[in-house]
C-alpha cells in the first residue's frame, strides 16, 4: 500500500445538545476540501498489478505503466514506480521526477512528500514550499445532534425529529447522526441505518458503520465479518462488503483491498477500476 497518510476510520461520536445555526458552521469547518472536490474524468485502472488510467466508461486513457497510482485530485495524482513516487497531470505529462519515498494527495494546493529522510509539502508547480499552511483542525466534537433530539425510556433510546413528524421508537441501545440526513442506530451489537421519515432502511446486520469528515459524512463505510463495502446516500448498499480494507472517497473514487490483498479503486456508483 502506499503512504497517502489516510488513518484508520473512526465514527465521530455525538452527544445530545442544543442545535441551531452553530452546528452548520461546525460541519463546515469539518468538511474538508478533499470532500467537495468534483469528480475526476480519470480514474486509476489498475489490470493485474499494472496500474494506468481509464475514463469515467472504464477505457484505458493513459497506459499501464505503474506499480500504484492515486486519485486525480485538483488535477494531479500521485503514482509509483518501484519504490519512488512522484506526480502527473491528466495527460500523463509529470509533474515532479519519480523520487519521492513518500507522497500524499494535493489539498488546498500543497501535498505532502518525503525524500531523503525529510518530509515537507510542495505546491502545484513541484516546489517545495517552505510557508506552513493555515491551520485547518478539526472542530471539536460537539454537542449538538443535527436532526432533532434523542428520547430516552427504560434503558432505551428513540429519536424525534425537528422537521416533520417522524419519530423513532426508543427501542435502541445507541442512535448516532450521520450529519448527511441519517441516523445510525444500533440493538445489540448490530448496526442499521434509519433516514429521515424514521424509516429503517438498512437492516441491523451491520458490525460498524463509520461516516467521516474526509467524506463528507457521504458514502459510510461499513463493516460485517471483517469486510467493509459502503453505503449510498440514501442509506442503502452501495457495495456489499466484500473488501479487506476500504477508505473514504476523495475526488468521486475510494481506494480498497481486494480478497487478493491487491488494491484498487470503485467511484461513486460502486463500480471497480480493477482486473484481476
Amino acid at each position: 500500500m502506499p503512504y497517502n497518510f489516510v488513518s484508520r476510520l473512526l465514527l465521530p461520536t455525538c452527544k445530545v445538545g442544543r442545535r441551531g445555526l452553530l452546528l452548520l458552521a461546525v460541519q463546515l469547518l469539518l468538511w474538508p476540501a478533499l470532500a467537495q472536490m468534483p469528480p475526476s474524468r480519470l480514474v486509476p485502472f489498475r489490470r493485474a498489478s499494472l496500474w494506468g488510467y481509464a475514463d469515467q466508461q472504464r477505457r484505458l486513457v493513459l497506459p499501464l505503466r505503474y506499480d500504484d497510482a492515486g486519485p486525480f485530485v485538483e488535477d494531479i495524482a500521485w503514482v509509483r514506480r518501484g519504490a519512488n513516487f512522484g506526480y502527473i497531470t491528466p495527460d500523463g505529462t509529470a509533474l515532479t521526477p519519480l523520487h519521492f519515498t513518500r507522497a500524499a494527495n494535493f489539498q488546498r494546493g500543497r501535498a505532502t512528500v518525503e525524500l531523503h529522510g525529510e518530509t515537507y509539502q510542495i505546491d502545484r508547480t513541484g516546489n517545495r514550499l517552505t510557508a506552513t499552511p493555515d491551520s485547518t483542525e478539526s472542530a471539536p466534537e460537539t454537542d449538538f445532534m443535527e436532526q432533532g433530539d434523542l428520547v430516552r425510556k427504560n434503558g432505551k433510546v428513540g429519536f424525534r425529529f425537528s422537521v416533520g413528524h417522524a419519530v423513532v421508537p426508543a427501542e435502541y441501545d445507541e442512535i448516532r447522526d450521520s450529519y448527511h440526513g441519517l441516523l445510525f442506530v444500533r440493538r445489540g451489537a448490530k448496526w442499521g441505518v434509519i433516514n429521515q421519515k424514521g424509516k429503517l432502511v438498512l437492516p441491523l446486520e451491520y458490525d460498524a458503520i463509520r461516516a467521516t469528515p474526509a467524506n463528507g459524512y457521504a458514502f459510510p463505510i461499513i463493516e460485517q465479518a471483517g469486510r467493509f463495502g459502503y453505503l449510498d446516500a440514501d442509506g442503502k448498499l452501495l457495495v456489499k462488503p466484500q473488501y479487506r480494507e476500504a477508505q473514504p472517497f476523495v475526488g468521486g473514487t475510494a481506494r480498497v483491498l481486494t480478497e487478493s490483498r491487491q488494491a484498487g479503486y470503485i467511484d461513486t456508483r460502486g463500480w471497480e477500476f480493477f482486473k484481476e
